[in-house]
Parts: structure tokens; C-alpha cells; sequence
């Protein structure tokens, strides 16, 4: 059985439950169970290398002490464990003991998780199903990707997954692009479920990472903010699957919550990798923690203004931001004035239509830019569909093998049908819009407005020429009939 009918079975048993309203409280349960185990089988690894390590968590329990067995508990014996007993403790973890960052871990995960089944009997059938998976195993632990790709088109159906989507194939072209080293600080202020932290840390391992110092560099390097409990109980869960042994940098935090001038010289980093929420709006008073001349409720802004703050200087970001961010007015001028200051905005790769199809119809943009030096020129790709393909759907989304032209672009830069270059001037002479139409396709496709209009012109008077010789014919061939 694959794991993604693994998945589909337990939700098919979750359906059953009274408890259980929808796909988002399926999901919620499905996490928090699946991370336990996890937790458990990462733990018997450490134990195999460390014969004196204590679990943060009391023995009862522990995944293999109530869970692993088929025949255990069931029924409202199963049900008071889990909410009288494991809930309630998980909830309160002691973190002044020996494991006080995974106790912390732990119990901040559980602050905001719930067990919304009702039936301890159909609980049972859940966990034995849990159970066949081993995390021990490379097969099954690679096969997280499929748990956690189910997950995520689940949560599409749900109805609220925009908000921390991003397509995979975007996802590792802008870690491809950013480049992050082994030793340099990584970090997502909007994680979501961890896929830009993955790509980074998979990149790294393959590119860098020797030894076993090499990987506890690693290890403390990657650090991610989510504001949502789901989302952070995903990516902390994605994070163990990927080896990161104690994920304490993913926080469960809203970054824009903190007042800007709070991030000091310890909070900045070498390289931001984010598709921030864009489309929404804060809550109040969120506003008032930015400059004055900067506040704004639209998330993507403020996103923007705190990565150039967050970055150290010769600090690199790659975000995704929408159209309007480009071209919008107002506060946006003043931010993007502040960006191309501040940072050399030197790429701006433009996708097409439906990238983000279902979640948003919003036009969207990847941004990279360094830290440190004003902005020069910026390079604008407009990145074209395959060939063959109209629009992006669930069933084919874009696939890293499209961004090959890009890739080969990148360090040998010429304009082309899909590339060109505008002086950071011309952005300034024109109050600041990045939202530059390409002018190689224009030229093409729709013709110089001027032109167009001369031809327009030379048209009517063409027409007007036909129908004056149409009339004077016609009066000639009446003035004639009348003769005879």
C-alpha cells in the first residue's frame, strides 16, 4: 500500500467520527499524530548513538508506549488517555530539564493542537494505520514527501492552503538562485510548511555538507517564523523528516508583530527565501511596529521593508511578490524608492498567468536582490509557458525543468525575446514602477502606440478616400440614367 492511500484510508476512518467536521480538523488530527511518531522514531535513532538520553516526554506517554501496539488501549480508554492525560501534560512539559529545547519544542506545538475525535475505537484503527509507516526507513521517510504533498492538496480543498502554497518548481528555482552556503544564516519570516527551508537544506547537503561538524552546522543555521498553528506543526514535522534533529529556529510568531527597530544585529541574516501572504491585510495596529513613512496593513509591503532590514549587509533575498507591489502607488513608491537605495534589486523574473491557480489569479513576480549597494539596472525574464501548454492546473503544474533558460541566462546575461534590462533612473523617472512591460514582445506583438496611431489615421482617411469615389460614381451612374 502506498502512502498516500495510507493517508486517504485514515481520512476515509476519520470520516466516520462525529467529531471530525471537514477537511481542516481531518488534516489537523492527521499532524499531530503523525508528527508523535515521528518524534518516536527519530528518538530510537538517538538513543541507538546516545544510551543517555531522556525523552522530554514521560514515558506513558510516549508513541511506543501507548500507540505502537495494535492491541492497546481503544475505546474511552483510548479516548480520557488522550485528552485527560496526554493532551493535558503534552500541553505543560517541563523545559527546565536536560531536554529543555525539545520539551519546548513540543509543548509550544501542542499549545494550539486539538483532538477533535470522538470514538477512541475508530482512534485505534488510526494509529494502527499510522503505525505501518516507519521514519526509520529511507523508503518511507522519502515517502514523506508524498504524506505531505496529500496533505497540502487536501488542505487546497479546504479552502485556506494559499496562504502558505508555493509550487515546488518555484520554490527550488529561487533557492537555486539564492545560492545559500554552508555556515550562512537561512531564514523564511513566512515558512509556511517549511518547502522553502527543504530546498535549502537539501542544496546544502548535496553541495556542501562532508562531515558530521558540516551537518551541525547545517543544523543551526535554517530558521523559519510561521503565524499559523497548522502550517508550524507541518513544518516542524517536515523539518524532522529532513533531519533536522531538534527544529527549535521554526517559531510559531507573527515576524511583523515585533516593532522594527527591535531586530537587532543577532536577528540579521545572509540569505531570506519567502513567499510572503500577499492579498491581505494585517490586523491592527500591526502597522505602527514600521516607520511612519512606511505603514501600510498590506502584508506583502510589509514583508518587503522587514527582509531588506533583516538582511546583513551583502545579504541576499529571493521573494515572490504580486503585480501590484510592482506598480502601486503611495506608500509601495516610498518602499520600492527604499529598496533600490538600499539594495541592488538586480532580477525580476515575471511568471505567467495561473502559476498559483487555484489559490489566486493575482500576476505574480520573483524578486532577487543583494543588500548594501544601490540598485544600477534591473534585469527583467519574462518566463513563458511550455510549449504546448495554455494555463497551469492542479494536474499540470509548472515543473522545474521549465526555469533551464533561466538558469543558463543567469551569469550570462543578454536581452533577448524573454530578457531586458532598465537603468534604476528610468525606474525613478517614472515614479518608481517596476511594472515594466516587455518591451521585445510589444514591439511585436502590439506596435509602438505612436505608430498605431499614425496607421489608424491613414486608415480612416483611406476609408473616407473610398467612400467619397463610391459617392461620386454613384451621382455619375444616376446623373447618366437620367440623360437617357
Amino acid at each position: 500500500m502506498t502512502i498516500s492511500t495510507t493517508i486517504k484510508t485514515i481520512q476515509d476512518i476519520m470520516r466516520k467520527d462525529v467529531g471530525v467536521d471537514g477537511d481542516a480538523q481531518r488534516i489537523s488530527q492527521i499532524v499531530w499524530m503523525i508528527f508523535l511518531k515521528i518524534h518516536d522514531d527519530r528518538e530510537m535513532e538517538v538513543e541507538l548513538l546516545d544510551p543517555a538520553y531522556k525523552s522530554p516526554i514521560p514515558d506513558r506517554l510516549r508513541w511506543r508506549n501507548w500507540a505502537a501496539n495494535t492491541e492497546g488501549m481503544t475505546g474511552d480508554e483510548l479516548l480520557d488517555f488522550v485528552n485527560n492525560d496526554l493532551f493535558r501534560n503534552l500541553k505543560n512539559l517541563n523545559v527546565s530539564s536536560s531536554a529543555g529545547q525539545r520539551a519546548l519544542l513540543i509543548r509550544s506545538l501542542f499549545e494550539d493542537a486539538y483532538n477533535y475525535m470522538k470514538s477512541g475505537t475508530l482512534m485505534r484503527q488510526v494509529v494502527n494505520k499510522i503505525n505501518e509507516i516507519d521514519f526509520n526507513s529511507s523508503k518511507d521517510r522519502h515517502l514523506f514527501n508524498d504524506i505531505y504533498e496529500k496533505i497540502l492538496k487536501d488542505l487546497q480543498s479546504a479552502g485556506n492552503a494559499g496562504e502558505y502554497y508555493t509550487p515546488r518548481a518555484v520554490t527550488q528555482f529561487m533557492v537555486d538562485m539564492a545560492a545559500p552556503k554552508l555556515g550562512e544564516k537561512i531564514l523564511d519570516p513566512a515558512c509556511g510548511t517549511g518547502g522553502f527551508l527543504v530546498s535549502a537544506i537539501t542544496r546544502i547537503r548535496e553541495k556542501y555538507v562532508k562531515n558530521v561538524r558540516d551537518e551541525e552546522v547545517l543544523q543551526q543555521s535554517v530558521g523559519g517564523v510561521e503565524k499559523k498553528a497548522l502550517p508550524h506543526l507541518l513544518c516542524v514535522t517536515n523539518m524532522m523528516v529532513h533531519e533536522i534533529d531538534v527544529p527549535v529556529n521554526i517559531r510559531h510568531d507573527n515576524t511583523l508583530a515585533r516593532p522594527l527597530r527591535d531586530y537587532g544585529p543577532k536577528d540579521r541574516v545572509d540569505v531570506i527565501v519567502t513567499n510572503p501572504p500577499f492579498g491581505g491585510m494585517e490586523e491592527d495596529g500591526i502597522e505602527t511596529n514600521f516607520p511612519k513613512a512606511f505603514r501600510t496593513r498590506e502584508t506583502a509591503d510589509l514583508f518587503l521593508l522587514l527582509i531588506m532590514h533583516l538582511l546583513k549587509d551583502g545579504g541576499r533575498a529571493a521573494m515572490v511578490l504580486p503585480d501590484g507591489t510592482l506598480f502601486g502607488e503611495g506608500v509601495k513608491t516610498r518602499i520600492k524608492e527604499k529598496l533600490l537605495e538600499e539594495c541592488s534589486l538586480h532580477t525580476i523574473v515575471r511568471l505567467p498567468n495561473g502559476v498559483f491557480s487555484p489559490y489566486t489569479g493575482i500576476k505574480t513576480n520573483l524578486l532577487f536582490l543583494t543588500k548594501g549597494a544601490p540598485t544600477k539596472d534591473i534585469w527583467f525574464y519574462e518566463h513563458p509557458y511550455p510549449e504546448g501548454v495554455k494555463s497551469y492546473n492542479k494536474t499540470k503544474p509548472m515543473r522545474i525543468e521549465e526555469f533551464a533558460p533561466e538558469k543558463a541566462w543567469w551569469h550570462d546575461r543578454k536581452e533577448s525575446v524573454q530578457a531586458w534590462k532598465v537603468s534604476a533612473e528610468a525606474v525613478k523617472a517614472n515614479n518608481y514602477n517596476l511594472d515594466v512591460k516587455n518591451p521585445n514582445v510589444a514591439a511585436a506583438e502590439n506596435g509602438d502606440p505612436d505608430k498605431l496611431l499614425k496607421k489608424y489615421k491613414a486608415l480612416l482617411e483611406d476609408i473616407n478616400d473610398t467612400r467619397n469615389a463610391l459617392k461620386k460614381e454613384l451621382m455619375a451612374a444616376l446623373g447618366d440614367a437620367g440623360k437617357s
